[in-house]
């Protein structure tokens, strides 16, 4: 009989493919889509992710209020709108209008959203509700879990804040992937475990980057890309340094709503990606988690519930 988690793990196998009644992306995928501009300045960049967090009022603005609110110029906004695809900025405001309004008549009408605390769960049913759409197209956390899932070994980096996410994923890993290295310190600790990963044999890096952003991490990134290392990275912002470094991004909700920032989407995330590792090699996961269960039952690692 299989463990429970085998179980789970057989049960939970992702299928390919877009799903009809899901197939339109959340709002802030399409606006990421719209925006994925490498050649973006600094200050296109500000006004992409401010059109991102505040698509519902900013989609309305006029180009003076846009600027005003980003703090750039007008004439920044118009080159931006030139720079994304668009004749000027009526034309992009028009879509951006068709994308908030869609938001708006998708969405659940606004209500007493009572305490702060209430308030902070809210926004992360938002964020989840963003990630659930995203995952109606399942082919993007397919193909990097089977890349990350060759690699060996797999390495983790998650510095500062991003520690508690890198950790959890890389204990889970390990109970499928037979060599999954861990990066939490910053600095010349990181280049060597980086390229002595490459060096052994290692394709890929699952970076994490929450708020704040480490200026180490970015630095720790361009370090694996010149090893030779092909970087993933979950993160909150789809735009800006880090993200350009990267070769796929995993942009995730964060709730921001309390002192500390919550994680509930780049958990999910998380276990997304630790399921396309499963299901990449199934015959290795079920020989692992069975070796990984006699151990646990003899040395009485877990009490029975």
């Amino acid at each position: 009989m299989p463990s429970p988690q085998q179980a789970r793990a057989q049960a939970s196998a992702i299928s390919s493919g877009k799903t009809d009644a899901e197939a339109e992306a959340s709002p802030t995928s399409q606006l990421r889509a719209l925006f994925d501009r490498p050649r973006l300045s600094p200050g296109q960049r500000r006004i992409a992710q401010y059109l991102i967090e505040n698509i519902t009022e900013a989609a309305f603005l006029s180009i003076t209020d846009l600027a005003e609110r980003v703090g750039v110029s007008q004439p920044s906004v118009t080159r931006f709108a030139s720079a994304v695809g668009f004749s000027g900025y009526p034309a992009l405001r028009e879509k951006l209008q068709s994308i908030a309004l869609g938001t708006l008549a998708g969405g659940a009408a606004e209500e007493n959203r009572g305490n702060e605390l209430q308030a902070a769960v809210d926004a992360e049913i938002e964020n989840l509700e963003n990630l659930r759409r995203d995952f109606a197209d399942p082919d993007l956390v397919i193909d990097v879990g089977r890349e990350l899932s060759a690699s060996a070994p797999l390495t983790v980096l998650g510095l500062r804040i991003s520690v508690s996410l890198a950790e959890y994923f890389a204990y889970a890993a390990r109970r499928i992937h037979p060599d999954v290295r861990l990066v939490t310190r910053g600095g010349s600790v990181a280049y060597d475990a980086l390229l002595q990963s490459r060096e052994a044999g290692g394709t890929w890096v699952l970076a994490f980057s929450m708020p704040r952003h480490a200026e180490e991490t970015l630095t720790a990134v361009r370090v694996a890309r010149r090893a030779g290392l092909k970087v993933a990275l979950i993160t909150d912002l789809a735009l800006g340094p880090l993200a350009d470094e990267a070769d796929v991004v995993f942009a995730t909700g964060t709730g921001s709503r309390l002192v500390f920032d919550s994680y509930a989407a780049p958990g999910v995330m998380c276990a997304a990606l630790l399921q396309a590792m499963t299901d990449a090699d199934p015959e290795r996961t079920q020989a692992r988690l069975d070796a990984y269960e006699q151990v646990a039952d003899q040395l009485q690692f877990f009490l029975r519930d």
